[in-house]
C-alpha cells in the first residue's frame, strides 16, 4: 500500500507577503449543515483564494475545494477536534501544540481533484493536505472495515508535523537525534537518511517511498505508532505489513517501547482514544 509522502504534502515556506490594511470580509455562512459544533463558511481570508470554503477547528482552519463535499468537510473538522480536544471537553488538551500550529499557520487542505491541489502556497504557511475520496466516514461505523479512512492519517500529521515537533524539538523534533527519530530508527533496524535496498531483519517499519526524507519517516513513523496504539490499525494487517507490522497496542507496548513510552506519556496529552468523526463537546 503506497502512503502518499509528507515530504509531497507538507509546506513549508518562510513569510514574506504583506498583510492588506483593509479589513477582511466577515465570513458569511455558506452550509449551516447539521453539525452542532462545526460551520461551514465562505473562505475570506486573502489566501487560498482557490479554495473558497473552510472550517475552523480551534483556530486552526480547513479549507476545501468547491468539489469537496460538506459532509467530507464537517468530518474532518470532528476528527481534528478530537484528536486536539481528546475528551471532549471543550478544551485542547495540549494548549502549546495548538499555540505552535497557529504560530506556524497550520492548516488543512481538502481537495476533489488534482486540479485543486496548491501550486503556490501562501508563504510562511504549513499545509497538509486530504482528498474528498480518500475521506470515508463510514470507516468507523462499518466496524473499522473497508476502505480506511485517510483523514486519521492526514489531520494527525498536521498536528504532529507543525504542533509536536515544533513545541517539543528534543523530543518530538523532525530530525536525527530528537527521542521520536530514536525511537524510529530503532523500528527500522538503523539510521537510513535515504531508503535503504533492504532493511535489517527484525525491522518493524520498513516505509520504501524513495521521496520521504528523514524528517518524512518520522512524521509517518508518529502515524503508525500512534494509530496502532489507537488500535486503528488492528484490522489492517495485511494491508500495512509490508511498511509495518505492530498494528495494535499490545505488539507496540511488548516491542516498541521507546516509541509507547514517548507516545503515552501524559505530560504531552496525546489522544488516548482513536477519533471517530462525531466530536462531542
Amino acid at each position: 500500500m503506497k502512503i502518499t509522502s509528507v515530504l509531497t504534502l507538507v509546506i513549508l515556506i518562510s513569510f514574506v507577503a504583506c498583510k492588506k490594511k483593509n479589513s477582511p470580509t466577515p465570513a458569511v455562512t455558506i452550509n449551516a449543515g447539521n453539525d452542532p459544533n462545526f460551520k461551514i463558511v465562505a473562505n475570506n481570508d486573502g489566501i487560498l483564494s482557490s479554495l473558497p470554503k473552510k472550517v475552523v477547528v480551534f483556530d486552526i482552519p480547513i479549507y476545501a475545494a468547491s468539489g469537496v463535499e460538506d459532509t467530507k468537510l464537517l468530518h474532518a473538522a470532528n476528527i481534528m477536534a478530537q484528536y486536539l480536544d481528546n475528551n471532549e471537553d471543550g478544551q485542547v488538551d495540549n494548549p502549546t501544540v495548538v499555540e505552535t500550529m497557529k504560530t506556524n499557520k497550520a492548516f488543512l487542505f481538502m481537495w476533489k481533484t488534482e486540479a485543486d491541489m496548491l501550486s503556490s502556497p501562501p508563504a510562511g504557511y504549513t499545509g497538509q493536505d486530504l482528498g474528498n475520496d480518500e475521506t470515508v466516514p463510514a470507516w468507523h461505523t462499518n466496524g473499522h472495515t473497508g476502505r480506511f479512512d485517510a483523514a486519521l492519517e492526514e489531520v494527525l500529521h498536521i498536528i504532529t508535523h507543525a504542533g509536536y515537533s515544533k513545541a517539543y524539538p528534543q523530543a518530538f523534533g523532525e530530525q536525527t537525534g530528537s527521542s521520536i527519530a530514536n525511537a524510529m530508527d530503532k523500528a527500522r533496524g538503523g539510521q537510513f537518511a535515504s531508503i535503504p535496498a533492504s532493511y535489517p531483519a527484525g525491522a518493524w517499519y520498513t516505509y520504501d517511498d524513495a521521496t520521504c526524507n528523514y524528517s518524512c519517516m518520522v512524521t509517518e513513523y508518529y502515524y503508525w505508532a500512534l494509530t496502532s496504539i489507537l488500535e486503528a490499525q488492528a484490522n489492517r494487517l495485511s494491508e500495512i505489513q509490508q511498511e509495518w507490522t505492530l498494528n495494535t497496542k499490545a505488539k507496540m507496548q511488548a516491542q516498541d517501547i521507546a516509541g509507547y513510552q514517548l507516545l503515552t506519556d501524559t505530560q504531552y496529552s496525546f489522544p488516548t482514544k482513536l477519533p471517530d468523526g462525531t466530536y462531542k463537546r
